[in-house]
């Protein structure tokens, strides 16, 4: 990955839907090279997945939990029944492996507090949990995807 690739990065992490000839132009691309290296940032997995970012609040989702558990065990068996069963619930949008105080850090985003005890009443039939702490997100200050790309620049000039 070189400078151009961290520039094509850098446009596609502002607006993925940039057309092609658009995004060439605004990294000094030809159409065909800038896509050459558009298809190996997907094929490396540097580029994941494009999805579309939806405003929770238009959804009727205005309410944001940041849920902090501690596990009841700390074995294989346990994590596979607590990590299989809260994939399952659609409102919880983030799933965090900590160290630390506690084990796991969820992102649940529901409509209203009432909302919130269906997941949480969902939540507490996955797996056996020691302890659930709920702080409810007040006001957005910053909310992005976009990853700082300094440091691949950093990676690329120590010839890693």
């Amino acid at each position: 990955m070189d400078k151009k690739d961290l520039e094509i990065l850098h446009f596609l992490q502002k607006d993925a839907s940039i057309a092609l000839s658009d995004l060439a132009q605004a990294v000094h691309l030809s159409v065909t090279p800038c896509w050459r290296r558009l298809q190996k940032l997907q094929d490396e997995g540097v580029i994941r997945q494009q999805v579309v970012l939806c405003d929770p609040v238009k959804l009727n989702l205005g309410l944001t939990v940041m849920v902090t558990l501690k596990a009841a065990q700390h074995n294989e068996k346990w994590m596979q029944k607590f990590i299989g069963g809260v994939k399952d619930i659609p409102e919880i949008v983030e799933i965090l492996r900590m160290s630390g105080d506690i084990d796991y850090l969820l992102k649940v985003h529901v409509p209203d507090m009432a909302g919130f005890d269906q997941v949480y009443k969902k939540l507490v039939k996955v797996a056996d949990l020691q302890d659930v702490s709920s702080s409810f997100v007040m006001e957005v200050i910053k909310s992005t995807t976009a990853l700082p790309l300094d440091y691949a620049i950093l990676k690329q000039a120590r010839g890693s």
